[in-house]
């Protein structure tokens, strides 16, 4: 068994893309898949949604990617069965600076993820809304990226951006890096301009445009800040169907 590594990434802010992480995350753990979670945004915002406190401290991805300790130090077990996170701290903030010095500065994820790919099903990881030196070690050290988009004006406007980071990525680091699919969130099928979002994705993308689609759902906005996956805080809302169903396609994708 070797994991699948999978990145969700969009450089740009709030299109669902820690939600995402997190849910998926959740829902693949549910479908009693091993995952990890890997938190790489300094805002640690996927940690703290999934019900963990952080200390001043506390290991974190930083310790990985700065001073090369092992997953096993940081890995924290979650309240949802076969789910771990490694998770983030603000600390993390300063790592792209000082890892301009390092030699195979993008490639310190990728080794450390090889070290433990055998213990799970699937590692998802949570990048920053950047495309620095944090997302570019996601991107080196994945199979395939996940790239959520929302359904609002000027959704399109910065993927130019991150397919043109791929394809660099994927001519220098990483030549088997491929796109695991199209997620379009925050969805509202009584919204002519999410239709119309969802058709210029799909000329786009294709049949990398993920079935599911995630509608606007108050409840996947509420379960962060009681530290809970969507499953845990209210599985019967539409949020938490959607993600069960998006866990399902990608399981199926593999």
């Amino acid at each position: 068994m070797s994991a699948r590594v999978i990145a969700v990434a969009n450089q740009k802010g709030g299109v669902g893309k820690t939600t995402t992480a997190v849910n998926l995350s959740a829902c693949l753990a549910a479908a009693e898949k091993k995952t990890l979670l890997l938190d790489m945004d300094p805002q640690a915002n996927a940690t703290s949604g999934c019900g963990i406190e952080m200390e001043e401290d506390t290991s974190s991805i930083y310790e990985v990617l700065l001073q090369e300790q092992p997953f096993k130090n940081i890995i924290k077990e979650t309240k949802v069965p076969y789910l771990s996170i490694a998770p983030s701290h603000i600390s993390l903030t300063g790592a792209e600076v000082e890892m301009v010095s390092i030699i195979s500065r993008e490639q310190r994820l990728k080794s450390a993820i090889s070290k433990i790919r055998d213990d799970y099903d699937f590692v998802i990881i949570d990048c920053p809304p950047s495309l620095g030196l944090l997302t570019l070690n996601a991107l080196t050290g994945s199979d395939t990226v996940l790239i959520p988009i929302q359904c609002e004006y000027y959704a399109l406007e910065g993927l130019g951006k991150l397919l043109n980071t791929l394809r660099l990525v994927q001519r220098h680091l990483n030549p088997q890096l491929q796109v695991e699919g199209v997620l379009l969130t925050m969805y509202d099928g009584r919204l002519n301009l999410s239709r119309q979002v969802a058709e210029e994705t799909k000329a786009h993308f294709g049949d990398k445009v993920y079935k599911t689609v995630i509608g606007r759902n108050v409840k996947l906005g509420e379960a962060p800040s009681f530290g809970k996956p969507i499953i845990l805080y209210d599985i019967m809302s539409s949020g938490a169907q959607s993600y069960i169903s998006l866990a399902g396609e990608v399981i199926n994708n593999g």
